[in-house]
């Protein structure tokens, strides 16, 4: 584990942001998730260093799908920053945090008429078009509402993240964007530039999540700028901007070895420069997208150790007062965590254990294998690196509320997500009697 993810205070426990990680599950209780909030800022700021020192137009978008709640946005506003947004959930939450509509991005594959419509009477900053079908609903929204939207296109590259299947997005066969090579895109776009109420933005792509080389993002970066000097030839249009997506991968495991995020960054710009400059063109801004790079490291996940079994020639299995319902990674694709004893995370290790949840579900498994000191009945465990899509896909599994959430800045935590009591796990029940 990283020593920015690992401190420890005068009493030798686990320390997020300057606050005692036992106190915090003894004031707030278990499970709960934490956030160091400057954690948060600096990553955001170290993403726009990158693109003031290049002195190009850019907009860094926070992909909010990794963790969306007011307080979030609040942070994101506060910091400069842009977000998109996968829902009219998502939306409505972004509405409630009063945050800017106009640096707002919708996106999502299978938008709801309703939703759009929500998108527009916004007037958020841009609508990013999936398909045929939507531009269809866009087309009888705008001329319905008399009005106009900035729509970018998001095309599919033919280009693949080194991850997960289920990371993947931006081959060809995906159910995200318009295909490039098949003509897709360039119809699309001829759709929109031919109606004066779609206001023409620019172009995205998005390859994939938890990627740690550059190679794909550069590969993009220049099949996108090649796709814009077709369109320049044949009809002479050019983009404002080209928005190359997020994935950037982060440390979730010693095993993981990421580069720093920024570099991502320079990596796009500088293939941008060289394609747009090769093939003269006018250089676009780029907006990228990032999400669990600026707030999976930031997040923490505390559990209280309940019951153990222990079985001969077997690993032990550690239970904690969480698990799938609230970061079913690990359960639906094998993500890999690494925890320590939030009360002591320097005492020696002794044997590598198994740490489950509580869940009804053999899969209930947040960490398969690793070397853990000796561990008790009451004794806290923090998960590191679980601020991206933890809290996010968490559910009701089991009829288990889900837990709390806690930002702490400048020595102060913050309850942001209350934690969910029975009564709310009922809340929408209705009697059949």
């Amino acid at each position: 584990m990283s020593e920015a993810q690992l401190q420890t205070n005068a009493a030798g426990h686990l320390s997020i942001g300057g606050y005692d990680a036992v106190t915090l599950a003894t004031e707030f209780q278990t499970p709960l998730v934490v956030y160091d909030v400057a954690k948060i800022r600096q990553q955001i700021r170290d993403f726009k260093q990158v693109f003031n020192e290049e002195n190009i137009n850019y907009a860094v978008s926070y992909a909010s799908k990794a963790f969306a709640t007011i307080a979030m946005y609040q942070v994101v506003a506060q910091e400069g920053a842009h977000i998109d947004v996968v829902s009219g959930g998502e939306l409505y939450t972004a509405m409630q945090a009063d945050f800017p509509m106009a640096d707002v991005s919708f996106h999502g594959n299978n938008k709801a008429y309703a939703e759009l419509e929500m998108a527009v009477d916004a007037q958020v900053g841009a609508i990013i078009v999936d398909n045929f079908d939507e531009l269809a609903m866009l087309t009888t929204i705008l001329a319905a509402k008399d009005t106009r939207v900035n729509v970018m296109l998001r095309l599919t590259p033919g280009i693949s993240a080194h991850t997960h299947e289920y990371d993947q997005t931006g081959q060809t066969d995906s159910k995200f964007g318009f295909d490039i090579e098949s003509g897709q895109a360039r119809q699309a776009l001829d759709f929109v530039l031919a109606n004066d109420r779609f206001q023409m933005r620019g172009i995205h792509a998005h390859i994939g999540s938890q990627i740690f080389e550059v190679t794909g993002f550069v590969a993009a970066a220049e099949k996108l700028v090649a796709t814009i000097v077709e369109w320049r030839d044949a009809i002479g249009y050019e983009p404002e901007v080209i928005n190359v997506g997020g994935g950037f991968g982060i440390r979730y495991t010693t095993d993981d070895d990421p580069i720093p995020a920024s570099d991502f960054v320079k990596a796009i710009i500088q293939a941008v420069k060289q394609a747009t400059a090769t093939n003269h063109l006018a250089m676009p801004a780029i907006w990228i997208e990032p999400g669990r790079s600026i707030v999976g490291e930031a997040g923490y996940s505390l559990y209280t150790v309940g019951t153990r079994k222990v079985v001969p020639d077997l690993l032990p299995y550690i239970n904690v007062d969480g698990g799938m319902g609230d970061n079913i990674r690990p359960a639906l694709y094998q993500a890999k965590y690494e925890a320590i004893l939030a009360n002591n995370p320097q005492a020696p290790t002794t044997r590598k254990v198994r740490i489950s949840g509580k869940y009804c579900e053999s899969g209930d498994i947040l960490v398969y294998e690793q070397d853990m000191p000796a561990v008790q009945t009451g004794d806290i465990i923090a998960l590191l690196a679980t601020g991206a899509y933890g809290y996010s896909m968490a559910s009701n599994y089991n009829r288990n509320p889900r837990p709390a959430v806690v930002f702490i800045e400048n020595g102060a935590a913050k309850v942001v997500v209350e934690r969910e009591t029975y009564a709310d796990l009922v809340r929408l029940d209705r009697s059949y009697l």
